[in-house]
């Protein structure tokens, strides 16, 4: 016979929380959300993905400093359960965490315990499309009494936030044409906004407002413009005319936006266009596919655009978060954006208008020589994929790619979660060994570069002002998908994707605590307070940690 013996392990210093099966019908104790409070960030809560709708991914809170950030101790950890890839960003309200388990369950927490309070879940429609990059989505949004969650099967659900029970459920899009979504929608005023993915499954992208109240849309806008929209002329086939190569053109929302209170401009960066990396059945700029647009958040239409990468064919989408800020340039002050571009170009541009400022690499770059006048990217000679291989810098996945950076009122500096010396050889004119589950081959594929590089992942701190580098800090792993955030005191967290995750100073980059967590950190952090104690919180793997002073 054999023995089974079973130990039994006391974890003690910090509470342990399970998903599913959690107390059911319990109410959580929070007030209502008016879009007052999302507009002015309280530091004791998050209220929203990117902390405000500026997406700064900044916290005002102090008692964390870089003299005792070496106290930080673990205080709970809420474990999911389930396998599928987790990239969300909690909200925290009145004490109540709101976090996802993937890839569609809302679950409340006590954010002092990590307990749960109630959990809605979701199940994907059977046939639902595995996007690209995981079974997942990145968060939910609030406005009022009403939690708000973008499915992968396509559809926008309101929850009610004291009792997540549903309260209204709206078709995006067909989920059977391959459309999906993961962003954390976005509340404007009365109305929640959101993108679709699939664009690696040939859709059509959109960015779409729905009334908050009823579900009803409000309106909607094509990324990828057909016929009669400004735009469509950058969509030609071969024989240099306009053809159908829009209706499958791409340029899906990955990530939230972002909200200019100022200019009332909604602000949503796009992905590349499709097919992914051979463009000659869709010559042209390709309009708006690795854009950023503005769009006027009461009816939807184009104010401006800026598009990162025209025509690009090698996947490098503009899928990051747009964080808006003031910053003096040249002795004035100016209304900005500021964009790190899986181009590996920094980029800073005038937010009312769109207005190139500057762009500068932040990472190894060979695709492009500079930017004319307008801001155009001048393309280097001979850089696109060719039958014997071109060597890309950076690579596939990117300089950065969706993770969350980081601008810092108090430093000045934009905090940019990067890969370094990253390459792609990228081969025209035959079937590569291997690619995405359900993607149809198109003629070009990139594999890895075959260098000598010293690749690694960082976080590095870029000045608005100049565009030029303060700072890198080594990871420990050569790749990362964490996210960045800094507080007012002048520290900054991030992680890697072996489970490191770092306190630094934001002002030189310096080292002041670490800790492994085990799994990838692929979200960002958050920081929140409850009874006079500062909590910072993080997604690794399948679990939630958070953290404060001992």
């Amino acid at each position: 016979m054999t023995k089974c013996v079973v130990t039994f392990v006391a974890l003690t210093g910090f509470a342990f929380a399970q998903g599913r099966g959690g107390p059911a019908n319990r109410e959580a104790p929070v007030t209502d959300v008016p879009f007052a409070r999302i507009l002015k960030p309280e530091p004791q809560n998050w209220l929203s993905y990117s902390g405000g709708t500026m997406s700064q991914r900044h916290s005002a809170l102090t008692q964390i400093t870089p003299g005792n950030a070496k106290d930080l101790t673990l205080k709970w950890v809420f474990q999911t359960r389930t396998l599928d890839k987790q990239e969300n960003t909690p909200l925290v309200v009145d004490g109540v965490m709101y976090t996802i388990q993937s890839p569609n369950d809302v679950i409340a927490l006590d954010a002092a315990t990590g307990k749960t309070i109630w959990t809605y879940l979701h199940k994907p429609a059977p046939g639902t499309v595995n996007p690209c990059c995981g079974n997942l989505t990145r968060g939910v949004a609030i406005l009022g009494d009403k939690l708000f969650l973008a499915t992968l099967d396509a559809q926008m659900i309101a929850i009610n936030a004291k009792t997540g029970k549903e309260l209204w459920k709206t078709d995006v899009a067909d989920y059977k044409q391959q459309y999906s979504m993961t962003a954390a929608p976005l509340v404007v005023k009365d109305k929640v906004i959101t993108g679709v993915a699939g664009g690696e499954h040939g859709i059509r992208g959109f960015i779409v407002a729905y009334d908050a109240n009823t579900g009803k849309e409000l309106w909607k806008f094509n990324t990828v413009p057909g016929p009669g929209e400004a735009g469509y002329e950058t969509w030609l086939g071969k024989d240099g005319k306009p053809n159908d190569s829009y209706l499958h053109g791409g340029a899906p929302i990955w990530v939230t936006g972002s909200y200019d209170p100022e200019t009332n401009l909604t602000m949503w960066g796009t992905g590349n266009a499709g097919p992914d990396w051979d463009g000659d059945a869709r010559l042209g700029d390709n309009l708006y596919s690795s854009s950023v647009v503005a769009l006027d958040a009461d009816t939807g239409k184009l104010k401006w655009h800026y598009q990162f990468s025209p025509h690009n064919e090698f996947d490098w989408d503009a899928t990051q978060v747009p964080v808006l800020a003031d910053v003096q340039i040249q002795g004035r002050p100016r209304k900005v954006m500021l964009w790190a571009n899986r181009n590996g170009m920094f980029y800073v541009l005038d937010r009312t208008d769109g207005k190139f400022i500057m762009g500068k690499p932040f990472t190894k770059v060979n695709w492009a020589t500079g930017f004319d006048e307008k801001g155009r990217p001048m393309a280097a000679p001979g850089i696109k994929p060719t039958k014997e291989g071109t060597l890309v810098y950076p690579g596939n996945q990117g300089g950065t790619n969706w993770y969350n950076p980081s601008f810092s009122p108090t430093t000045g500096l934009f905090y940019i979660p990067a890969w370094e010396n990253s390459s792609s050889t990228y081969v025209k004119g035959e079937e590569p060994p291997e690619f995405h589950e359900g993607q149809s081959f198109t003629g070009a594929f990139p594999r890895g570069g075959a260098t000598t590089d010293d690749v690694y992942s960082a976080i590095v701190a870029m000045d608005p002002k100049t565009g030029d580098k303060k700072w890198s800090f080594r990871l420990s792993a050569p790749s990362t998908e964490g996210g960045v955030l800094t507080t007012a005191s002048n520290v900054l967290f991030a992680g890697g994707r072996d489970g490191q995750f770092v306190a630094l100073d934001a002002r030189d980059g310096k080292l002041l605590w670490e800790t492994n967590l085990g799994p990838s950190v692929s979200a960002g952090p958050i920081s929140f307070q409850l009874n006079g104690k500062q909590y910072v919180s993080i997604q690794a793997g399948s679990a939630l940690y958070t953290f404060a002073l001992r």
